[in-house]
């Protein structure tokens, strides 16, 4: 596809057999509650986020929350809720879906701002960690891959709103971010 990021760091295959042994295990962990909540960070893990759920074997419900890094001249990590989820999830076992985790400030923030409504339990599940990024020490219950510091796209990540619809996890280039 012309355009497209050249370096496949994760391909399909291995995507669709890490995403089933992820919703095995949750599967398993689960077992025993009623309802699995899922809460998808938006935009980047709605993909992630809807292979995992097909693939699992017990009752879930999902919603989805935006947030947003502050912008230019802002402190570095602070997040700002955009959209919040629609569901008090009082006493519900919730699973927050990440596409990537990065620094570790968006799930610090949100496993704060969800602790404070008391779930019965909470938990993380990213597709991607840059485990050597972290300034942040948050927990991940569930890891589809440990990645090196690289811009990644594909799979749901974008870089300007390109490549969330290929089907692989792609590592863009310096140049090719600055054609972009």
């Amino acid at each position: 596809m012309p355009g497209s990021p050249r370096r496949i760091l994760i391909g399909e295959e291995a995507i669709h057999r890490r995403v089933a042994e992820l919703a095995a295990r949750i599967s398993s962990d689960y077992a025993a509650v009623e309802e699995l909540f899922m809460v998808g960070v938006l935009r980047g893990s709605y993909i992630f986020l809807a292979d995992l759920s097909r693939a699992l074997k017990i009752p879930r419900r999902i919603d989805f929350i935006a947030l947003s890094s502050y912008g230019k001249g802002a402190v570095s990590g602070a997040v700002r809720l955009i959209m919040d989820v629609r569901t008090d999830i009082t006493q519900r076992h919730v699973l927050i879906v990440e596409d990537i985790v990065d620094t570790g400030h968006t799930l610090d923030y949100l496993l704060r701002l969800f602790r404070a409504r008391k779930p019965a339990s909470l938990k993380t599940c990213t597709l991607l960690r840059k485990a050597g990024t972290m300034q942040v020490q948050v927990p991940v219950d569930y890891v589809g891959f440990d990645i090196p510091d690289v811009w990644t796209v594909g799979y749901g990540l974008d870089f300007a709103d390109k490549f969330r619809a290929l089907p692989y996890i792609a590592q863009l280039s310096s140049d090719e971010c600055e054609t972009l």
